[in-house]
């Protein structure tokens, strides 16, 4: 069977038996504070098992995109390098929420590979959960009765907490599991040793196939048990090595679901998969991650420098580096392969061919600026050899390359094993450890257990009509981190409070008793679907009725911020065309930043049109239109604009202002006029083939034209010219043209007259001309006086160095003869000298320039000048 065919099969089972179909989340988690990225199948259903939300129907099945690169699951380092590992990959499941438990679970797993996939029953083997004193659980004695009537007792094999006791995290929901493993060896393999011997013991060829978990328990704060309202069931089935047993091949990278890529790559790179190992540990490195980066950019995530993008940008650049030291690809490649790899998954992923063109332009354009990188690395790894006391580099040295400049430390050794140097390895990794720690601790959350006070179904949001509500504290709980300090989350029965979601802030405000006691609220985020509510105290009487108040001022600006970006994004389709498409947002209350597809920069002409578009929208007083809880397609079928990366349910809401329609879940103003004026403030590249707008709106907008108005008065008084302060300008940037070439002439001259004085003060060093010296010249002097004394005298090497607005000037001539015959290099010297003035440079072998901030190491440099004549 081909994976098309296999996962639909896998469906059709489930299906047989009563479960519903349901479409993956997106990869990027975006409304749980707690994961970067999808990493299990049952991601998209913790609300349930937590009970924050009611299921529609309490059995589905699906296949999950995954992804494993960070946090306690991370296998980034050992993919390649075997046959098994992956950072996305797709997580077969079915599910029961609150249904069926243990016994359909076990029966339903082993029809399906047994009797519908026809896998040969004696290659099986099961685990259950052996007990654990530490949490004082007994043997899942249930669950090995239940396998026992099945599959015979040589085959069922007790299992540790480690490997049969799922759970979510340090707390949560958490259970039991049952394991299904298989052992794919050959028939001799197998008589000599048994593959009961080798499970759960990493063997690349008797590897878990399919876990079922049994969702029974919640671990709380301290450590301990108890048990959940319901019993669920959570199964996950690694797709790739299904296929791998059902088309009978050794390794998931030998399945039709990488050898597509494979054979493109083996194309593209002219290379030979199955030759060499370090080749084929490349090829599978870039098989694997290209689609990882590749869906990841599909669902919305952007590689950047910080959170979930640092970690897409990661994957990219150890892709690149493999292609770059083991398949000599010195140019972007990896781009190339996104048109198979959307061929081959469409079906599945319908966001992968739609967007195939911004993840192709991002990614040949993450390749283009790493490939720099690695180029800008050589050149600082050579310096570092060069200065380089003994044939062992410091780690120090090779964690500033990697940590400052992006260096693989990977290559880093190799390229000094080549050139007969060492790693200090351990050191390395002490700095690694330290950055390790620092960002642990800059991060790390500390959470309590929840104080329930009140059992509640479901906390309901009335924030969209009023901005104050009597309320109760449903639960709270204490949290602690470096960067916010200690904190309480409240959740309430039912709140005013708009949540931190959709680009849109948090709102802000205070809960307040009827004898006065308040709590302010600073914050209030999305997490599980509840709506926590951040307060640095807690009132004393937890247990009372509030009022609780929202921050009117600050939701009036956001919600004017929030209506902006939907009238901007219909100014952008209107201007640019409608190949414009929102790639994130952020709403603050006092601006507003929308990031959207276009393939070139916006033309000042294009921006004015998009601003004057907007205000004419404000000036129309459009009335806010708004549906709630109706249906996704019908919303869509009416015009409504959905955005790529979104999760959304069976019911939306869709919000209106005259032709621009849009499903969001955020706060907005009755009336365009609200929003009082709309000014760009800014446009920039965000990637490639994603630019991004920022702007103000009401009362930032009001405060623009009183700093503008208060500018131009002053202005006017400077010039003194109350009545045309644009004449007044224009001849003032006349004469100031007019004075800088009466400048430039008296430097000119200036540095002809000293070409004499320094002609005289030229050093014969071993057959060189030499002179390092301090002149009185700005950049361009300098670089004449350079050149005049060049063509008067041979085998000249000069130094020059000036001061200038406090910063230093180095510049460096070098005889072209001289810079041949005698290996000499003004660039390198300039980069050299330049860590005197704290600075660096570059240039062309017979003239470069560097520049710094620190004047007070002008003399050492320009004594060290003469080591390069010696």
């Amino acid at each position: 069977m081909t994976s098309q065919e296999i996962r639909s099969r896998f469906f059709k089972f489930f299906e047989g038996k009563q479960h519903t179909v349901v479409p993956s989340a997106p990869m990027v988690m975006k409304d749980d504070p707690t994961l970067m990225f999808t990493n299990a199948g049952m991601n998209q259903f913790k609300e349930y098992f937590l009970g924050n939300k009611k299921p529609k129907t309490s059995r589905v099945t699906d296949s999950q995109k995954c992804l494993r690169v960070s946090g306690k699951h991370n296998d980034l380092e050992e993919v390649g390098k075997d046959t098994y590992h992956h950072t996305m990959f797709e997580m077969l499941g079915n599910w029961s929420f609150g249904d069926y438990f243990k016994k359909e679970a076990i029966a339903w797993a082993w029809e399906l590979l047994t009797e519908d996939l026809n896998i040969d029953k004696d290659r099986l083997y099961v685990t259950f959960f052996e007990g654990s004193d530490e949490d004082g659980l007994s043997e899942d004695s249930e669950a090995y009765k239940l396998w026992k009537e099945i599959v015979p007792e040589n085959r069922i094999i007790p299992g540790n907490k480690k490997d049969n006791f799922w759970e979510m995290g340090d707390q949560g929901p958490c259970g039991p599991c049952s394991e299904i493993h298989i052992d794919i060896r050959s028939g001799e393999e197998r008589a000599i040793v048994p593959g009961k011997e080798l499970v759960n013991q990493d063997h690349p060829q008797v590897v878990e196939i399919w876990n079922l978990v049994f969702m029974e328990f919640n671990r709380k704060a301290d450590g301990s048990l108890e048990k959940l309202p319901a019993q669920h069931v959570d199964t996950g089935m690694g797709f790739e090595r299904l296929c791998m047993v059902l088309q009978g091949v050794q390794s998931n990278y030998d399945t039709d679901v990488f050898t597509p890529l494979i054979r493109e790559i083996e194309a593209i790179t002219n290379s030979k998969y199955g030759k060499e190992e370090k080749v084929d540990i490349a090829v599978r490195v870039i098989a694997d991650h290209v689609r990882a980066v590749a869906f990841a950019i599909a669902d919305g995530q952007l590689p950047s420098n910080t959170g979930a993008g640092y970690v897409i940008r990661r994957i990219l650049r150890r892709a690149i580096r493999y292609g770059f030291t083991f398949l000599d690809q010195k140019e972007p490649f990896i781009y190339k392969l996104v048109d198979t790899l959307s061929n081959q998954m469409h079906q599945a992923f319908p966001e992968i061919k739609s967007q195939k063109n911004l993840v192709v332009n991002v990614i040949r354009e993450e390749e283009q600026s790493f490939l720099k990188t690695l180029d800008q690395g050589l050149v600082l790894l050579d310096t570092i050899i060069a200065n380089a006391k003994d044939k062992n580099i410091s780690g120090a040295k090779a964690f500033e390359l990697y940590d400052t400049y992006g260096f693989p430390i990977d290559l880093t050794a190799l390229i000094l094993s080549e050139k007969g140097y060492t790693l200090d390895e351990e050191g390395f990794e002490k700095e690694l450890q330290k950055q390790k720690e620092r960002s642990r601790a800059a991060t790390s959350v500390t959470t309590g257990d929840w104080v329930v006070l009140v059992e509640d179904d479901e906390e309901e949001f009335v924030g969209y009509d009023t901005l104050e509500t009597d309320v109760k504290i449903v639960k709270y709980r204490a949290v602690s981190s470096k960067k916010e300090g200690d904190m309480f989350q409240v959740v309430f029965n039912l709140t005013p409070f708009y949540p931190e979601g959709g680009g849109q802030v948090g709102d802000k405000g205070y809960i307040e008793s009827d004898n006065g006691d308040v709590a302010y609220i600073v914050d209030t985020k999305k997490e599980n679907n509840l709506i926590v509510h951040y307060t640095k105290s807690l009132p004393r009487n937890v247990e009372g009725r509030f009022k609780a108040v929202v921050d009117k001022n600050q939701r009036r600006r956001t919600a004017a911020n929030h209506s902006a970006t939907h009238l901007l994004h219909q100014a952008l389709r209107t201007v640019l065309g409608d190949h414009v498409e929102q790639k994130g947002s952020m709403v603050h209350n006092d601006h507003l930043r929308f990031d959207f597809s276009h393939f070139s920069k916006v033309s000042p002409e294009e921006l004015q049109a998009v601003e004057d578009f907007v205000n004419a929208r404000i000036r129309e007083q459009l009335p806010l239109e708004e549906q709630r809880n109706i249906p996704y397609q019908q919303a869509i079928d009416e015009g409504a604009l959905a955005l790529f990366g979104e999760k959304y349910g069976d019911t939306v809401r869709a919000v209106r202002f005259g032709e621009s329609m849009e499903l969001c879940g955020g706060t907005h103003v009755k009336n365009t006029a609200d929003i009082w004026h709309f000014i760009i403030t800014g446009e920039s590249a965000v990637a490639a083939g994603i630019r991004r707008i920022e702007a103000i709106t009401l009362d930032a907008a009001k405060e623009y034209f009183t700093t503008q108005a208060d500018i131009f008065k002053e202005v006017k008084t400077i010039l003194k010219n109350g009545k045309d302060p644009v004449k007044a300008i224009v001849s003032l940037q006349e004469e100031n043209n007019t004075l800088k070439k009466q400048v430039e002439t008296l430097l000119r001259d200036k540095a002809k007259n000293l070409k004499g004085d320094l002609a005289a003060q030229l050093e014969d060093i071993n057959g060189i001309r030499f002179l390092a010296t301090r002149v009185d010249l700005d950049s361009a002097g300098i670089k004449d006086l350079a050149f005049a004394m060049g063509k008067e005298h041979q085998n000249l090497f000069v130094l020059l160095a000036t001061e200038q607005n406090g910063k230093a000037l180095l510049a460096c001539y070098i005889s072209k003869e001289l810079a041949g015959e005698r290996d000499l290099n003004a660039g390198q010297v300039v980069r050299e000298l330049g860590k005197y003035i704290q600075g660096g440079g570059g240039g062309q072998p017979f003239f470069a320039t560097a520049g710094g901030k620190n004047p007070g190491g002008i003399p050492q440099a320009l004594e060290k000048a003469r080591e390069f004549v010696k």
